[in-house]
């Protein structure tokens, strides 16, 4: 019982931090809203038991190996986005 007390309140966790994120976004305040997203990011994959490899796994198959090394250098990321290899 105790897993599934744990499960509902990191649901109720995303649900309030969702919120949150939603009004850093309106207040002008998106880095922080783009934080924010990173915290949600990581419960959910906690919730959902996704390990950080096979995040990497579905980040590289977004990016297309087809496109110019110039074309990739132009989609830069701020640094906390990025992954290590």
């Amino acid at each position: 019982m105790p897993e599934a007390h744990s499960h509902q309140r990191l649901l109720s966790l995303l649900e309030t931090l969702e919120e949150c994120r939603a009004v850093l976004m309106n207040q002008s305040s998106p880095e922080a809203g783009r934080l924010l997203s990173l915290a949600i990011l990581e419960l959910r994959m906690e919730l959902h038991k996704v390990t950080a490899s096979e995040l990497k796994a579905l980040c590289e198959l977004m990016v297309p190996e087809a496109l110019p090394a110039q074309a990739n250098t132009s989609l830069r990321l701020p640094s906390y986005l990025k992954l290590i290899k």
